[in-house]
């Protein structure tokens, strides 16, 4: 691989690349509802993470609601510590598809 094409696939990397500041900002506003795995492209987590706070929400006056919600917590608490792990991988899979083009 030549320096100009290294070069050009760390620039479109850069460019794709989701923030890091948007994520911690929707996982601090928004994270019981999955807003950041939304974001980070995790739909299939972030529905659940929705559906199971509508869930406790929703049988929270029953007292039985609250072992959804505090799985959500948990969850949300953890996930502060994965973002970067979700926006690094998301990276390297973008550079590895961009090395297996063919080139032009």
């Amino acid at each position: 691989m030549t320096d100009t094409r290294a070069l050009w696939i760390e620039q479109r990397v850069a460019n794709e690349s989701r923030s890091a500041l948007v994520a911690y900002l929707l996982w601090f506003f928004f994270g019981m509802f999955g807003a950041h795995r939304f974001y980070l492209g995790r739909w299939v987590s972030g529905l659940i993470m929705l559906v199971l706070f509508g869930i406790g929400s929703a049988l929270a006056f029953v007292l039985v609601g609250y072992i959804p919600l505090a799985l959500v917590g948990l969850w949300w608490l953890i996930d502060a510590l994965l973002i970067p792990g979700m926006i690094a991988a998301d990276n390297a899979a973008l550079r590895w598809q961009l090395m297996q083009e063919p080139r032009f």
